[in-house]
């Protein structure tokens, strides 16, 4: 079987009915099995990326998605030109069209091309923070340019949001109710704690792309009896970044705005949530920039102009562990449509024309970047 014999729908076909939600094992074998049947020979890392290069040189692009879906997995259908199934679009749809863009690449051409499947991205992401590319044999530094397979409709995104979580500990001091001015109440103090998470970002300008962060409190526990002053309170929050706030700022910041609007005997700790891996941290690339410009060009021409705008996504991804070298997310199928959610849903689905498309658009701006 040669390169030219790829696919991307069969390819889709089969991989939709394999469930990957809670162990990536047969998935990944067979996108190895698939790599190994088109002359690539795959490297698995000790992370389970999934690893494979071609060509030499600059520019170096990388080709990444992700091969894990959320729970649960949702049964294979396919009919009038649509393939329904968990991974459908999130990210099968898109990794068939990349695989076929890669096998596609001409490796006499001038640059290299690399392909960094990940097995974890729905979760904590553990294949992408330990992405070394200088495993894969000639690779002595990192890419130039990054393409992050997610369904975006054939657009080209160009910047996303990151995602931070933890918790603002409030701590007072016990005592009876009946003589409450004698304790601490850290429950009465999450009113200020809330203001202030509330205005937040009152004096911040939105970003010129991705618009204003948000700061949502999620969660409140306090108190153990009904008739004690309560010594603690705990008000867990999920904040939506937009550059140039990293975690460790956000953090910072959001501790000192709430011991401001507390009572001074209060204390106040913010903790961000334990997790393996760093968070997913809002990214932003310029429009100018080629990897842009030509992706999106080539989705305009395969859609006849219904696609290839250059606009943000709206889920965090694995794409921010890559900037800031210029990365665009791209791919077939939608986050959600006119009638609801689509990715994530229990009516998961691509179309397979947007599949076919999807892999023409890469195969082309490929071609013109290298």
């Amino acid at each position: 079987m040669t390169a030219a014999a790829f696919d991307p729908v069969a390819f889709l076909d089969d991989a939709v009915r394999i469930p990957s939600h809670e162990d990536v094992t047969e998935m990944r074998t067979f996108l190895v099995e698939t790599l190994a049947a088109h002359g690539v020979d795959p490297l698995v890392d000790d992370a389970g990326n999934t690893l494979a290069t071609k060509g030499s040189g600059s520019p170096h692009v990388v080709l990444n998605t992700h091969i894990d879906t959320v729970s649960p997995h949702v049964p294979y259908d396919r009919e009038d030109g649509v393939i329904h199934g968990r991974g459908a679009c999130d990210a099968k749809g898109p990794l068939a069209a990349i695989l076929a863009a890669f096998f596609a690449a001409d490796p006499a051409a001038a640059g290299r091309l690399s392909l960094a499947v990940t097995p974890d991205e729905e979760v904590y992401s553990t294949g992408a923070a330990a992405l070394d590319l200088t495993a894969l044999p000639g690779v002595d530094d990192d890419a130039d340019y990054y393409v992050v397979g997610e369904p975006t409709g054939l657009d080209v995104c160009t910047a996303a949001k990151g995602r931070f979580e933890g918790t603002v500990l409030l701590s007072g001091r016990n005592a009876h109710a009946a003589e409450p001015e004698t304790g601490v109440n850290a429950v009465a103090a999450a009113e200020g704690a809330l203001a202030a998470i509330r205005t937040f970002d009152a004096a911040r300008d939105p970003h010129p792309t991705l618009g204003p962060a948000t700061l949502t409190p999620t969660v409140i526990e306090g108190g153990a009896a009904t008739n004690q002053v309560p010594a603690d309170c705990a008000i867990t929050v999920d904040r939506r970044s937009v550059p140039p706030e990293t975690a460790d700022g956000f953090a910072a910041e959001l501790e000192r705005v709430v011991d401001d609007a507390t009572p001074d005997a209060v204390g106040v700790a913010f903790a961000p949530t334990e997790r393996p891996t760093p968070f997913l941290e809002a990214f932003a690339t310029a429009a100018e920039e080629p990897v842009v410009r030509q992706l999106a060009a080539a989705a305009e021409r395969v859609t006849d102009g219904s696609a290839g705008v250059v606009r943000p996504f709206t889920a965090a991804t694995e794409a921010s562990y890559f900037a800031p070298a210029p990365t665009v997310v791209f791919g077939p199928g939608v986050l959600a449509d006119d009638d609801g959610p689509v990715a994530h849903a229990d009516r998961e689905y691509v179309r397979t024309a947007e599949v076919e498309r999807a892999a023409a658009a890469l195969t082309d701006a490929l071609g013109a970047l290298r």
